[in-house]
Protein backbone atom coordinates (compact mmCIF):
# COMPACT_ATOMS: atom_id res chain seq x y z
CA UNK A 1 0.00 0.00 0.00
CA UNK A 2 1.31 3.41 -1.08
CA UNK A 3 2.71 5.18 2.44
CA UNK A 4 0.96 9.09 2.23
CA UNK A 5 3.08 11.91 3.38
CA UNK A 6 2.86 13.83 6.45
CA UNK A 7 2.09 16.92 6.57
CA UNK A 8 6.06 18.40 7.50
CA UNK A 9 7.05 16.87 4.31
CA UNK A 10 4.77 17.68 1.89
CA UNK A 11 4.99 21.83 3.47
CA UNK A 12 8.71 20.77 2.70
CA UNK A 13 8.33 19.57 -0.80
CA UNK A 14 6.18 22.52 -1.78
CA UNK A 15 8.38 24.64 -0.94
CA UNK A 16 11.30 23.73 -3.08
CA UNK A 17 9.28 22.37 -6.35
CA UNK A 18 6.06 22.48 -7.84
CA UNK A 19 5.72 19.85 -10.05
CA UNK A 20 2.96 18.16 -11.63
CA UNK A 21 1.89 14.45 -10.55
CA UNK A 22 0.33 11.34 -11.89
CA UNK A 23 -1.94 8.88 -10.12
CA UNK A 24 -1.59 5.47 -10.47
CA UNK A 25 -3.83 3.74 -13.02
CA UNK A 26 -4.18 0.27 -10.42
CA UNK A 27 -7.88 0.57 -8.76
CA UNK A 28 -7.21 -0.55 -5.66
CA UNK A 29 -11.33 0.15 -4.71
CA UNK A 30 -11.87 -2.24 -7.90
CA UNK A 31 -9.37 -4.82 -6.19
CA UNK A 32 -11.11 -5.16 -2.89
CA UNK A 33 -14.77 -5.37 -4.48
CA UNK A 34 -13.11 -8.67 -6.22
CA UNK A 35 -11.97 -9.62 -3.14
CA UNK A 36 -15.09 -9.47 -1.64
CA UNK A 37 -16.95 -11.85 -4.24
CA UNK A 38 -17.55 -12.48 -7.81
CA UNK A 39 -21.48 -11.00 -7.23
CA UNK A 40 -20.97 -7.87 -5.83
CA UNK A 41 -17.61 -7.96 -8.76
CA UNK A 42 -20.13 -8.55 -11.79
CA UNK A 43 -22.63 -6.23 -10.63
CA UNK A 44 -19.60 -3.92 -10.34
CA UNK A 45 -19.30 -4.40 -14.06
CA UNK A 46 -22.61 -4.42 -15.62
CA UNK A 47 -23.05 -0.93 -13.84
CA UNK A 48 -20.02 0.82 -15.23
CA UNK A 49 -20.90 -1.08 -18.77
CA UNK A 50 -17.46 -3.31 -18.75
CA UNK A 51 -14.99 -0.27 -18.65
CA UNK A 52 -11.59 -1.88 -18.71
CA UNK A 53 -9.99 -2.00 -15.08
CA UNK A 54 -6.67 -2.03 -13.97
CA UNK A 55 -5.52 -4.65 -11.63
CA UNK A 56 -2.09 -4.54 -12.38
CA UNK A 57 0.10 -6.46 -9.78
CA UNK A 58 -2.93 -7.88 -7.97
CA UNK A 59 -2.16 -10.32 -5.78
CA UNK A 60 -5.49 -12.80 -5.96
CA UNK A 61 -3.45 -16.28 -5.05
CA UNK A 62 -5.97 -18.90 -4.08
CA UNK A 63 -8.49 -16.68 -4.67
CA UNK A 64 -12.36 -17.59 -5.97
CA UNK A 65 -12.87 -15.79 -9.02
CA UNK A 66 -15.66 -18.59 -10.21
CA UNK A 67 -17.88 -17.27 -13.23
CA UNK A 68 -15.97 -13.57 -12.56
CA UNK A 69 -16.17 -10.63 -15.71
CA UNK A 70 -12.57 -9.79 -16.21
CA UNK A 71 -13.37 -9.14 -19.78
CA UNK A 72 -11.04 -6.50 -20.66
CA UNK A 73 -9.15 -6.23 -17.30
CA UNK A 74 -5.34 -5.63 -17.25
CA UNK A 75 -3.94 -7.92 -15.22
CA UNK A 76 -0.27 -7.72 -15.89
CA UNK A 77 2.30 -9.60 -13.59
CA UNK A 78 -0.84 -10.47 -11.27
CA UNK A 79 -0.66 -13.57 -8.61
CA UNK A 80 -3.33 -15.98 -9.48
CA UNK A 81 -1.59 -19.18 -8.26
CA UNK A 82 -4.49 -21.56 -7.15
CA UNK A 83 -7.10 -19.30 -8.14
CA UNK A 84 -10.75 -20.41 -8.82
CA UNK A 85 -11.04 -18.87 -12.29
CA UNK A 86 -14.14 -21.43 -13.11
CA UNK A 87 -16.11 -20.24 -15.83
CA UNK A 88 -14.64 -17.10 -15.81
CA UNK A 89 -14.59 -14.79 -18.81
CA UNK A 90 -11.37 -13.39 -19.33
CA UNK A 91 -11.67 -12.33 -22.90
CA UNK A 92 -8.99 -9.84 -24.18
CA UNK A 93 -8.05 -9.66 -20.77
CA UNK A 94 -4.16 -8.79 -20.18
CA UNK A 95 -2.34 -11.28 -18.29
CA UNK A 96 0.73 -10.70 -19.68
CA UNK A 97 3.97 -12.36 -17.24
CA UNK A 98 1.24 -13.01 -15.21
CA UNK A 99 1.33 -16.37 -12.62
CA UNK A 100 -1.39 -18.74 -13.01
CA UNK A 101 0.32 -22.21 -11.99
CA UNK A 102 -2.07 -24.57 -10.23
CA UNK A 103 -5.26 -22.53 -11.42
CA UNK A 104 -8.65 -23.72 -12.63
CA UNK A 105 -9.61 -22.29 -15.69
CA UNK A 106 -11.96 -24.76 -16.40
CA UNK A 107 -14.34 -23.17 -19.09
CA UNK A 108 -12.93 -20.18 -18.67
CA UNK A 109 -13.36 -18.07 -21.68
CA UNK A 110 -9.70 -16.53 -22.89
CA UNK A 111 -10.61 -15.56 -26.42
CA UNK A 112 -8.09 -13.35 -27.99
CA UNK A 113 -6.39 -12.78 -24.66
CA UNK A 114 -2.98 -11.56 -24.04
CA UNK A 115 -1.06 -14.04 -22.52
CA UNK A 116 2.12 -13.87 -23.34
CA UNK A 117 5.21 -15.36 -21.07
CA UNK A 118 2.61 -16.20 -18.55
CA UNK A 119 3.20 -19.37 -16.27
CA UNK A 120 0.21 -21.42 -16.15
CA UNK A 121 2.16 -24.42 -15.17
CA UNK A 122 0.05 -27.23 -13.66
CA UNK A 123 -3.02 -25.31 -14.52
CA UNK A 124 -6.59 -27.01 -14.90
CA UNK A 125 -7.48 -25.65 -18.46
CA UNK A 126 -10.07 -28.35 -19.65
CA UNK A 127 -12.77 -27.01 -21.90
CA UNK A 128 -11.25 -23.69 -21.87
CA UNK A 129 -11.28 -21.01 -24.64
CA UNK A 130 -7.79 -19.75 -25.80
CA UNK A 131 -9.46 -19.04 -29.38
CA UNK A 132 -7.43 -16.54 -31.18
CA UNK A 133 -5.15 -15.73 -27.91
CA UNK A 134 -1.60 -14.97 -27.65
CA UNK A 135 0.35 -17.26 -25.46
CA UNK A 136 3.51 -16.45 -27.09
CA UNK A 137 6.50 -17.49 -24.66
CA UNK A 138 3.80 -19.11 -22.51
CA UNK A 139 4.54 -21.37 -19.45
CA UNK A 140 2.28 -24.44 -20.14
CA UNK A 141 4.36 -27.37 -18.39
CA UNK A 142 2.27 -29.58 -17.12
CA UNK A 143 -1.00 -28.34 -17.56
CA UNK A 144 -4.25 -29.70 -18.70
CA UNK A 145 -5.74 -28.83 -21.81
CA UNK A 146 -8.06 -31.27 -23.00
CA UNK A 147 -11.18 -30.31 -25.00
CA UNK A 148 -9.87 -26.59 -25.40
CA UNK A 149 -10.19 -24.38 -28.13
CA UNK A 150 -6.93 -23.30 -29.35
CA UNK A 151 -7.75 -22.78 -32.64
CA UNK A 152 -6.33 -19.50 -33.81
CA UNK A 153 -4.02 -19.20 -31.53
CA UNK A 154 -0.58 -17.56 -31.11
CA UNK A 155 1.53 -20.76 -28.86
CA UNK A 156 5.45 -19.85 -30.37
CA UNK A 157 7.98 -20.54 -27.95
CA UNK A 158 5.75 -21.88 -25.09
CA UNK A 159 6.63 -24.70 -23.06
CA UNK A 160 4.65 -27.85 -23.83
CA UNK A 161 6.20 -30.72 -21.54
CA UNK A 162 3.60 -33.02 -20.54
CA UNK A 163 1.02 -30.84 -21.37
CA UNK A 164 -2.29 -33.05 -22.13
CA UNK A 165 -3.88 -31.68 -25.27
CA UNK A 166 -5.98 -34.67 -25.96
CA UNK A 167 -8.80 -33.73 -28.10
CA UNK A 168 -7.65 -30.11 -28.23
CA UNK A 169 -8.58 -27.69 -30.99
CA UNK A 170 -4.71 -26.39 -32.39
CA UNK A 171 -6.66 -25.50 -35.81
CA UNK A 172 -4.74 -22.23 -37.28
CA UNK A 173 -2.73 -22.21 -34.50
CA UNK A 174 1.13 -20.95 -34.30
CA UNK A 175 3.49 -23.52 -33.09
CA UNK A 176 6.90 -22.33 -34.38
CA UNK A 177 9.44 -23.13 -31.64
CA UNK A 178 7.29 -24.33 -28.71
CA UNK A 179 9.32 -27.03 -27.25
CA UNK A 180 8.45 -29.94 -25.81
CA UNK A 181 5.75 -30.97 -27.95
CA UNK A 182 6.71 -34.23 -28.59
CA UNK A 183 6.21 -34.89 -24.93
CA UNK A 184 2.29 -33.48 -24.70
CA UNK A 185 -0.38 -36.20 -24.74
CA UNK A 186 -2.04 -34.96 -28.75
CA UNK A 187 -4.15 -37.92 -28.58
CA UNK A 188 -7.28 -36.98 -30.69
CA UNK A 189 -5.98 -33.18 -30.91
CA UNK A 190 -7.02 -31.48 -34.05
CA UNK A 191 -4.60 -29.64 -36.81
CA UNK A 192 -5.11 -28.52 -39.98
CA UNK A 193 -3.05 -27.72 -43.03
CA UNK A 194 -2.20 -24.01 -41.41
CA UNK A 195 -1.36 -25.25 -37.82
CA UNK A 196 2.42 -24.24 -37.60
CA UNK A 197 4.53 -26.87 -36.08
CA UNK A 198 7.58 -26.17 -33.96
CA UNK A 199 9.92 -26.58 -37.10
CA UNK A 200 8.11 -23.82 -38.84
CA UNK A 201 6.71 -26.50 -41.18
CA UNK A 202 3.01 -26.92 -41.93
CA UNK A 203 0.87 -29.67 -39.51
CA UNK A 204 0.32 -32.91 -42.43
CA UNK A 205 -1.61 -36.44 -42.16
CA UNK A 206 1.69 -38.10 -41.70
CA UNK A 207 2.78 -35.69 -38.15
CA UNK A 208 -0.43 -36.35 -36.99
CA UNK A 209 -0.69 -39.84 -37.40
CA UNK A 210 2.46 -40.07 -36.18
CA UNK A 211 1.75 -38.28 -32.75
CA UNK A 212 -1.81 -39.65 -32.33
CA UNK A 213 -3.22 -36.72 -33.16
CA UNK A 214 -6.10 -35.64 -35.99
CA UNK A 215 -5.69 -33.72 -39.60
CA UNK A 216 -8.67 -32.20 -40.71
CA UNK A 217 -8.47 -32.25 -44.77
CA UNK A 218 -10.43 -29.24 -46.80
CA UNK A 219 -10.27 -27.26 -44.08
CA UNK A 220 -9.80 -23.55 -45.11
CA UNK A 221 -6.43 -22.08 -44.93
CA UNK A 222 -6.67 -19.45 -41.96
CA UNK A 223 -4.18 -16.07 -41.55
CA UNK A 224 -3.01 -14.68 -38.46
CA UNK A 225 -5.77 -13.87 -36.36
CA UNK A 226 -4.00 -13.51 -32.72
CA UNK A 227 -3.93 -9.96 -31.66
CA UNK A 228 -0.61 -8.00 -32.19
CA UNK A 229 -0.82 -5.72 -28.87
CA UNK A 230 -3.02 -6.13 -25.92
CA UNK A 231 -6.79 -4.97 -26.30
CA UNK A 232 -5.97 -3.43 -22.49
CA UNK A 233 -2.63 -2.38 -21.24
CA UNK A 234 -1.28 -1.17 -17.83
CA UNK A 235 -0.65 3.15 -17.47
CA UNK A 236 2.31 3.36 -15.67
CA UNK A 237 2.20 5.71 -13.12
CA UNK A 238 3.09 9.55 -14.37
CA UNK A 239 6.72 10.31 -14.03
CA UNK A 240 7.83 13.74 -13.23
CA UNK A 241 9.33 16.47 -15.80
CA UNK A 242 12.77 16.81 -15.63
CA UNK A 243 13.94 20.26 -15.19
CA UNK A 244 10.99 21.37 -13.04
CA UNK A 245 11.06 24.63 -11.22
CA UNK A 246 12.88 25.16 -8.01
CA UNK A 247 11.70 27.89 -5.61
CA UNK A 248 14.68 29.62 -3.47
CA UNK A 249 17.04 28.18 -5.61
CA UNK A 250 18.49 25.26 -2.98
CA UNK A 251 17.20 22.45 -0.83
CA UNK A 252 17.25 22.36 2.50
CA UNK A 253 18.43 18.90 3.96
CA UNK A 254 15.83 16.53 5.17
CA UNK A 255 15.66 14.80 8.62
CA UNK A 256 15.95 11.28 8.56
CA UNK A 257 12.10 10.91 10.05
CA UNK A 258 10.95 12.72 6.59
CA UNK A 259 13.13 10.98 4.00
CA UNK A 260 10.25 8.44 3.04
CA UNK A 261 7.97 10.82 2.28
CA UNK A 262 10.25 13.07 0.29
CA UNK A 263 11.07 10.35 -1.99
CA UNK A 264 7.74 8.94 -2.50
CA UNK A 265 6.38 12.45 -3.15
CA UNK A 266 8.89 12.95 -5.92
CA UNK A 267 11.75 11.17 -7.18
CA UNK A 268 13.22 14.27 -8.86
CA UNK A 269 13.48 15.98 -6.34
CA UNK A 270 15.08 13.28 -3.89
CA UNK A 271 17.63 12.90 -6.59
CA UNK A 272 18.31 16.62 -6.44
CA UNK A 273 18.70 16.19 -2.76
CA UNK A 274 21.13 13.70 -3.02
CA UNK A 275 23.44 16.16 -5.49
CA UNK A 276 23.10 18.80 -2.73
CA UNK A 277 23.50 17.11 0.24
CA UNK A 278 26.05 14.13 -0.92
CA UNK A 279 26.91 13.50 3.00
CA UNK A 280 23.46 12.59 4.01
CA UNK A 281 22.70 8.70 5.08
CA UNK A 282 19.52 7.12 3.78
CA UNK A 283 18.36 5.24 6.45
CA UNK A 284 15.27 3.24 5.20
CA UNK A 285 15.60 0.21 7.16
CA UNK A 286 12.07 -1.86 7.96
CA UNK A 287 10.25 0.53 6.03
CA UNK A 288 6.88 -0.46 4.37
CA UNK A 289 7.71 0.66 0.35
CA UNK A 290 5.10 -1.99 -1.52
CA UNK A 291 4.22 -0.84 -5.14
CA UNK A 292 5.82 2.75 -4.95
CA UNK A 293 7.02 3.97 -7.98
CA UNK A 294 10.98 4.99 -7.51
CA UNK A 295 11.82 4.25 -10.98
CA UNK A 296 15.49 6.02 -11.49
CA UNK A 297 15.84 7.18 -7.56
CA UNK A 298 19.22 7.70 -6.28
CA UNK A 299 19.58 4.84 -3.27
CA UNK A 300 23.36 4.57 -3.54
CA UNK A 301 24.81 3.16 -0.23
CA UNK A 302 21.44 3.05 1.51
CA UNK A 303 20.34 1.16 4.33
CA UNK A 304 17.24 -0.54 3.14
CA UNK A 305 17.39 -4.09 5.38
CA UNK A 306 14.44 -5.99 5.81
CA UNK A 307 12.35 -3.59 4.14
CA UNK A 308 9.55 -4.36 2.71
CA UNK A 309 9.54 -3.36 -1.82
CA UNK A 310 7.18 -6.13 -3.25
CA UNK A 311 6.29 -4.74 -6.90
CA UNK A 312 7.98 -1.74 -6.33
CA UNK A 313 8.94 -0.05 -9.44
CA UNK A 314 12.71 0.34 -9.37
CA UNK A 315 13.70 0.49 -13.56
CA UNK A 316 16.77 2.04 -13.91
CA UNK A 317 17.45 2.88 -10.26
CA UNK A 318 21.15 3.30 -8.68
CA UNK A 319 21.30 1.10 -5.43
CA UNK A 320 24.88 0.76 -5.45
CA UNK A 321 26.58 -0.93 -2.54
CA UNK A 322 22.79 -0.67 -0.75
CA UNK A 323 22.22 -3.00 1.98
CA UNK A 324 19.16 -4.58 0.83
CA UNK A 325 19.87 -8.32 2.77
CA UNK A 326 16.67 -9.69 3.80
CA UNK A 327 14.33 -7.30 1.82
CA UNK A 328 11.34 -8.49 0.44
CA UNK A 329 11.49 -7.42 -3.27
CA UNK A 330 9.00 -10.13 -5.06
CA UNK A 331 7.69 -8.81 -8.56
CA UNK A 332 9.54 -5.67 -7.80
CA UNK A 333 10.21 -3.87 -11.51
CA UNK A 334 14.40 -3.23 -11.90
CA UNK A 335 15.05 -3.45 -15.13
CA UNK A 336 18.31 -1.75 -15.86
CA UNK A 337 19.13 -1.36 -11.86
CA UNK A 338 22.46 -0.61 -10.71
CA UNK A 339 23.32 -2.58 -7.81
CA UNK A 340 27.37 -2.99 -8.08
CA UNK A 341 28.30 -4.47 -4.81
CA UNK A 342 25.12 -4.22 -3.17
CA UNK A 343 24.06 -6.41 -0.19
CA UNK A 344 20.90 -8.83 -1.16
CA UNK A 345 21.52 -11.83 0.94
CA UNK A 346 18.51 -13.37 2.43
CA UNK A 347 16.26 -11.07 0.17
CA UNK A 348 13.29 -12.57 -1.56
CA UNK A 349 13.34 -11.43 -5.59
CA UNK A 350 10.78 -14.00 -6.40
CA UNK A 351 9.27 -12.85 -10.08
CA UNK A 352 11.51 -9.73 -10.19
CA UNK A 353 12.02 -8.49 -13.25
CA UNK A 354 16.01 -7.79 -13.63
CA UNK A 355 16.59 -8.14 -17.30
CA UNK A 356 19.97 -5.75 -18.01
CA UNK A 357 20.77 -5.08 -14.37
CA UNK A 358 23.90 -4.58 -13.09
CA UNK A 359 24.53 -6.79 -10.30
CA UNK A 360 28.16 -7.53 -10.64
CA UNK A 361 29.85 -8.18 -7.36
CA UNK A 362 26.52 -8.36 -5.28
CA UNK A 363 25.60 -10.71 -2.43
CA UNK A 364 23.27 -13.04 -3.25
CA UNK A 365 24.01 -15.70 -0.81
CA UNK A 366 20.76 -17.31 0.13
CA UNK A 367 18.61 -15.52 -2.03
CA UNK A 368 15.23 -16.08 -3.31
CA UNK A 369 14.98 -15.97 -6.97
CA UNK A 370 12.47 -18.06 -8.03
CA UNK A 371 11.34 -17.18 -11.49
CA UNK A 372 13.05 -14.25 -11.66
CA UNK A 373 13.88 -12.92 -15.14
CA UNK A 374 17.43 -11.91 -15.04
CA UNK A 375 18.12 -12.14 -19.26
CA UNK A 376 20.92 -9.70 -20.11
CA UNK A 377 22.21 -9.19 -16.48
CA UNK A 378 25.39 -8.73 -15.35
CA UNK A 379 26.26 -11.33 -12.45
CA UNK A 380 30.12 -11.11 -12.89
CA UNK A 381 32.05 -11.88 -9.76
CA UNK A 382 28.84 -12.20 -7.64
CA UNK A 383 28.06 -14.73 -4.70
CA UNK A 384 25.31 -16.90 -5.63
CA UNK A 385 26.21 -19.26 -2.90
CA UNK A 386 22.89 -21.55 -1.71
CA UNK A 387 20.83 -19.16 -4.01
CA UNK A 388 17.18 -20.20 -5.03
CA UNK A 389 17.26 -19.74 -9.07
CA UNK A 390 14.43 -22.33 -9.38
CA UNK A 391 12.78 -21.61 -13.24
CA UNK A 392 15.11 -18.33 -13.17
CA UNK A 393 15.52 -16.81 -16.71
CA UNK A 394 19.38 -16.22 -16.69
CA UNK A 395 19.21 -15.96 -21.03
CA UNK A 396 22.32 -13.59 -21.89
CA UNK A 397 23.55 -13.24 -18.26
CA UNK A 398 27.23 -13.02 -17.76
CA UNK A 399 28.19 -15.37 -14.47
CA UNK A 400 32.01 -14.98 -15.15
CA UNK A 401 33.53 -15.20 -11.74
CA UNK A 402 30.27 -16.17 -10.13
CA UNK A 403 30.00 -18.56 -7.43
CA UNK A 404 26.37 -20.67 -7.35
CA UNK A 405 27.98 -23.44 -5.16
CA UNK A 406 24.33 -24.74 -3.89
CA UNK A 407 22.66 -22.86 -6.00
CA UNK A 408 18.97 -24.42 -6.98
CA UNK A 409 19.28 -24.12 -11.00
CA UNK A 410 16.58 -26.25 -11.67
CA UNK A 411 14.47 -25.48 -14.69
CA UNK A 412 16.41 -22.45 -14.80
CA UNK A 413 17.12 -21.63 -18.54
CA UNK A 414 20.91 -20.38 -19.17
CA UNK A 415 20.86 -20.16 -23.03
CA UNK A 416 24.02 -17.94 -24.17
CA UNK A 417 24.51 -16.80 -20.73
CA UNK A 418 28.44 -16.38 -20.41
CA UNK A 419 30.50 -18.81 -18.01
CA UNK A 420 34.24 -19.52 -17.56
CA UNK A 421 36.03 -21.36 -16.10
CA UNK A 422 35.97 -18.61 -13.16
CA UNK A 423 32.33 -19.37 -12.63
CA UNK A 424 31.82 -22.01 -10.02
CA UNK A 425 28.75 -24.46 -10.51
CA UNK A 426 26.25 -25.59 -7.87
CA UNK A 427 28.32 -28.82 -7.32
CA UNK A 428 31.09 -26.57 -6.70
CA UNK A 429 33.13 -27.29 -8.84
CA UNK A 430 34.54 -24.80 -12.21
CA UNK A 431 32.48 -24.50 -15.33
CA UNK A 432 33.72 -26.16 -18.27
CA UNK A 433 32.83 -26.24 -21.95
CA UNK A 434 30.58 -29.40 -21.40
CA UNK A 435 28.63 -28.19 -18.68
CA UNK A 436 27.84 -25.05 -21.09
CA UNK A 437 27.05 -26.97 -24.27
CA UNK A 438 24.58 -29.09 -22.06
CA UNK A 439 22.98 -26.09 -20.60
CA UNK A 440 22.99 -24.26 -23.94
CA UNK A 441 25.57 -21.29 -22.30
CA UNK A 442 28.78 -20.12 -23.90
CA UNK A 443 32.05 -20.68 -22.57
CA UNK A 444 34.78 -18.42 -22.90
CA UNK A 445 38.53 -18.37 -21.89
CA UNK A 446 37.79 -14.90 -21.06
CA UNK A 447 37.72 -14.35 -17.12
Amino acid sequence: MKHRPTGAAIALLLFILIAPSGARAFDREALATLRGGTAGWNAMRTRDGGTPVDLYKADLEDADLKGADLRRTVLVRSELGGANLNGADLREANLQMAFIGKADLKGADLSRAWLVKANLKSSFMNGARFREANLAGANLRWTSLRQADLSGANLQNTVLFEANLSGADLSGANLGGATFLPNANLDGATFTASTILPSGQNADAGWCTRHRARFLKGAPPSTRSWPEKPAVEHVAPAVPKPGAATKGGGMPAVAAAQQQEVLFEDVEAWNRMRRQHPEMKVELKKEKLESSSLEGADLREADMAESSLSGTTLDNADMRNANLRGAELRKADMKGARLQGANLEGANLDRAFLKDADLSGASLRGTMLYGATLAGTDLAGADLTGASLFDADLTGSDLRGANLEGANVMDADFTDALVSETTILPSGRKATRGWASMNRARFTTNK
